[in-house]
């Protein structure tokens, strides 16, 4: 499904973006005064603000598991199975204790409005296509989180549009290893009959569950090399889980 195939969707996926106009403002400000803190802090606002909104908006109901796990500091890399472009909505939601931007396509930099705010929030654009690109892109997630800001990256590449789960590409746990971060690593489920299902949104309940960190700071050669089937397997098993919850 295109991302705005259907006018309902258009609206209802920009109608709540006039209210993030203060946000906007504050950010540029901060970014300005090169104020790292302050900018964090209104990138949050503006991310959680929209998600709320949003997901209210669409009739997603969302289900949190592991709350406790949610990070009260950065930077930690967030990394999450991808069934559908709702996914951004729901954990734009729920991820609002730090503020976090988006390992993301560089084609949704070109989505009118949306990608520009894509990038005001620090996140990084790649081209899947170009692996001299792909590096640059990598090593400006590195630079950002150096800095002091989370990013959220969906290992898989691309979405599954179904409730299974794809292999996670080659060289994804590096945007963490690299700097030494933790991984807080999440599992969510319900994202695809909201979006993809049908070819037009649907009202549906999401659940996420949040896990505890992985960490990946000192990692030994041999520890690094299993870093990627460690994390696919902790939410593999935690997207089973919802869905074993859901039959019940």
């Amino acid at each position: 499904m295109k991302i705005f195939a259907n006018i309902p969707t258009f609206f209802k996926a920009y109608g709540n973006l006039p209210q993030l106009t203060q946000f906007k403002k504050e950010i540029e400000k901060a970014k300005v005064a090169g104020d790292l803190e302050r900018e964090k802090e209104y990138i949050l606002k503006a991310t959680s603000t929209w998600g709320k909104s949003l997901s209210k908006s669409i009739g997603m109901d969302l289900e949190l598991l592991g709350s406790e796990n949610l990070p009260k500091n950065g930077p930690v890399v967030y990394m999450s199975n991808h069934q559908s472009f709702a996914d951004i909505v729901a954990l734009c939601a729920v991820l609002d204790t730090i503020q976090f931007g988006f390992i993301a396509k560089d084609k949704l930099d070109r989505v009118p409005l949306y990608g520009s705010w894509i990038n005001r929030i620090r996140s990084v654009m790649i081209n899947r296509d170009n692996a001299r690109e792909g590096l640059k892109a990598i090593s400006k997630g590195i630079s950002f989180i150096n800095d002091g800001f989370s990013l959220l990256i969906f290992p898989e590449g691309k979405r599954s549009q179904c409730p299974d789960m794809g292999e996670f590409k080659a060289g994804a746990m590096k945007i963490a290893t690299k700097p030494g971060v933790p991984i807080i690593p999440i599992s969510l489920d319900g994202t695809w009959r909201i979006f993809e299902e049908k070819g037009r949104l649907q009202k549906g309940l999401v659940k996420i569950k949040i896990h505890p960190p992985t960490e990946t700071k000192n990692l030994s050669r041999e520890e690094e090399k299993h870093l990627s089937k460690k994390v696919y397997d902790i939410i593999h098993s935690g997207v089973l889980e919802l869905q074993r919850h859901s039959e019940n």
